[in-house]
């Protein structure tokens, strides 16, 4: 089991959980107060908004701290960097999310369904989210260099190969952390689709439902086709990410279509807007890096990722490095650029 072992290490889970804990009490307050200036049950769409931030907050940061053990257990400097920008990610989001609650209450008010100070209520707190999460981004990035600078001797230390093959290696491990970032942004999309837009009895909703499961599954096969370079698999991959693609396009437009089932989405219109660019992006990032991963299958790099071992507690593998080989020699050493 991982533990910290540097100032540093132990710095980027110290700002990572600080952040989280902050961000989710003050969601939480937001959630209390909003419920109870709530005046009954309206069965209106606006009342699902702050349970769904708050929903998607936990989701959000929980696998925000899942990344961050995981990145700093295998020295893994892109994905570290990643999170930085995933943390840029939460901070839009809740930008978009005061605008998108301050809407809420703008339409429970005109059906009385809210009292009147609602929103002066929860707006000090709303400021202070992203004001929190914008700290936090800073912070990350500071220890984030440190760590760059930290695991850039493990990195020397182990790296065994040409710059082509580490080249390979980096563009691998690109893809592995495109895969990790993905599965929070489809899922965000679909927590909120689920949530706050479809009906219940609409048969939407059941295929949305059985989106998720599919959608950890394609993720699971991207990643396992890549490590046994499998051009089959990472063709029938593409392919889907490309269906997934055509799916948040369609959503995208939909929303902004004038028609009754358009109106559907505007309690949420805003923060699908913003998961369903940020997706869209992410899918067009990963459909060309896994042409690039699947462009150096057959070329000697499959053996780095097979055979990677830890050598001590001190020095596990990271995910930017190049594993020794023992079926091989070992060229002159590199650092990283």
């Amino acid at each position: 089991m991982y533990k910290p072992n540097s100032m540093w290490t132990w710095s980027f889970v110290a700002v990572t959980t600080i952040q989280a804990a902050i961000v989710l009490a003050f969601e939480a307050y937001v959630f209390g107060l909003f419920q109870k200036d709530l005046k009954g049950k309206h069965n209106n769409d606006y009342e699902h908004t702050i349970p769904t931030f708050l929903t998607l907050y936990i989701f959000g940061f929980i696998y925000q701290l899942i990344l961050v053990w995981d990145a700093l257990r295998l020295k893994n400097t892109i994905q570290i960097i990643g999170l930085c920008v995933y943390n840029l990610g939460l901070l839009m989001y809740a930008a978009v999310q005061m605008a998108q609650i301050d809407d809420a209450v703008t339409g429970l008010k005109k059906q009385d369904a809210i009292k009147a100070t609602a929103w002066t209520a929860v707006k000090p707190f709303l400021i202070a989210i992203p004001c929190v999460i914008a700290v936090g981004t800073v912070a990350m990035s500071f220890v984030a260099r440190k760590l760059y600078d930290e695991f850039a001797w493990t990195i020397y230390k182990h790296i065994s190969a040409d710059l082509r093959m580490k080249r390979r290696y980096l563009t691998y491990q690109i893809y592995i952390a495109l895969l990790k970032f993905d599965f929070f942004f489809f899922l965000g999309f679909t927590i909120q689709f689920v949530v706050i837009v479809v009906d219940k009895k609409d048969i939407e909703f059941a295929l949305t439902i059985a989106a998720i499961p599919v959608t950890i599954l394609i993720l699971v096969l991207a990643g396992l086709f890549t490590r046994r370079e499998s051009f089959t698999g990472m063709i029938a991959i593409i392919v889907l990410y490309f269906a997934g693609l055509s799916y948040f396009l369609f959503k995208l437009v939909r929303m902004y279509q004038d028609t009754p089932r358009a109106h559907r989405y505007l309690p949420a219109r805003k923060s699908l807007t913003t998961f369903a660019v940020i997706t869209i992006v992410l899918i067009l990032t990963t459909i060309v890096n896994a042409i690039m991963c699947a462009s150096n299958f057959r070329r000697g790099l499959k053996p780095y990722i097979a055979n990677r071992k830890v050598e001590s507690e001190e020095e596990k593998p990271n995910m930017m490095e190049m594993p020794n080989l023992a079926h091989g020699p070992v060229p002159s050493r590199m650092t990283i650029d």
